[in-house]
């Protein structure tokens, strides 16, 4: 097999495992209100609760007009609020609320399960270098960018 052929089987296999593990997860979520994308939203505003819309944007790598709508979802299920910054009255902060502390454990608690059901079988060897080669693709993609 040339080089070629294999990074094309690598990279056919990536969006395989990709589109597959997202159906997965959403699936999963679905059964408790959420989504994938507000998930995410939601465990990362438990370790950066406060944050503006703009930062939290970057964070989830997405346009701030996709984020907004996201946080209009989350706000109509009464997991966040959003509040003026005191610094820049043109931003908001965007707070979790206790509802949605309690949902973010039950997400982790899903998403773990799902993860330890797929990886269970695959070796901490193994886990270390497919890491480390999604590392690299990360770090060659981010350079990508312009």
């Amino acid at each position: 097999m040339t080089v070629e052929q294999s990074r094309q089987i690598f990279a056919d296999e990536l969006a395989r495992v990709t589109r597959k593990w997202r159906t997965l997860v959403d699936s999963e979520l679905r059964s408790i209100g959420m989504t994938l994308a507000r998930a995410k939203a939601i465990l990362h505003l438990c370790d950066h609760d406060g944050i503006s819309q703009r930062e939290l944007a970057t964070e989830l790598d997405i346009e701030t007009a996709t984020l907004v709508r996201l946080l209009d979802g989350l706000a109509e299920q009464g997991l966040i609020e959003r509040h003026a910054s005191e610094t820049d009255r043109r931003a908001n902060s965007i707070h979790l609320t206790p509802a949605a502390r309690k949902l973010a454990g039950q997400v982790r608690s899903r998403i773990d399960a799902i993860r330890d059901d797929v990886l269970g079988q695959v070796s901490a060897r193994e886990l270390d270098t497919a890491a480390g080669v999604l590392g690299k693709i990360a770090t060659a993609l981010d350079g990508q960018r312009g």
